[in-house]
């Protein structure tokens, strides 16, 4: 799967308009980023959890020195994989939240630049799984602070558009057990497994807006 990401973004690279003698000089921008999640380090969550989607809305504003602020949203789902439990179990966990980013945004030629940062945010967990719901459970919830390194390898279009390949490592402020969706006992996980934090690997792509549509060139 994120062989064909890249792929599809070196498509964008070699197919996108010429900018030449356009190069952009950002400031403020928003940017949306869809990206397929990996669940990693919790080996609970890594074995049960498989992570389908994640998407992130927000706004940024870039200093002349590349210093970058931005503030946004995140949506995150992971299905139970009932193929890795003793007995299958259907649902899967929700995740929403807000975060702040601070980064450095630069171009480093007329098509090409890096968006290298971290966000640290508030995540509000919530689980939901036929077996919960026989327990009389209707929403295991959860919340949580996480913090997010992200890269973005971004190509622009034209003065106002771009669009990126993302990298980020997500790690949220609570463990996985496998009782958070309704199994009893360990399963045969060690219980020193349970506090580690539950982490994963995106892949995947971004667009973002510049609203000032301007390039280097005409300051």
């Amino acid at each position: 799967m994120r062989f064909h990401l890249f792929t599809a973004f070196l498509f964008l690279f070699w197919h996108s308009p010429k900018v030449l003698g356009q190069q952009i000089d950002p400031d403020g921008s928003f940017t949306i980023e869809l990206g397929l999640p990996n669940s990693f380090t919790n080996k609970p969550f890594k074995d049960i959890m498989q992570g389908l989607v994640s998407v992130s809305p927000y706004y940024q504003y870039a200093f002349k020195n590349g210093l970058a602020f931005g503030v946004g949203g995140h949506y995150s789902y992971f299905a139970v994989n009932e193929f890795s439990i003793p007995s299958a179990i259907y649902g899967g966990m929700h995740t929403v939240g807000a975060f702040v980013k601070s980064s450095h945004e630069k171009f480093w030629g007329e098509r090409f630049a890096t968006d290298i940062g971290v966000k640290l945010g508030y995540a509000h967990t919530m689980i939901k799984t036929d077996a919960l719901i026989a327990d009389g459970i209707l929403l295991n919830i959860m919340q949580s602070t996480y913090i997010e390194p992200c890269v973005g390898l971004i190509l622009s279009s034209d003065v106002a558009n771009s669009y990126r390949l993302t990298i980020a490592y997500p790690f949220y402020g609570f463990g996985f057990k496998p009782w958070s969706i309704g199994i009893e006992g360990n399963i045969g996980y060690d219980e020193s497994a349970f506090n580690k934090v539950s982490s994963f690997l995106i892949v995947g792509f971004g667009y973002t807006h510049y609203f000032n549509g301007k390039n280097a060139s005409e300051e």
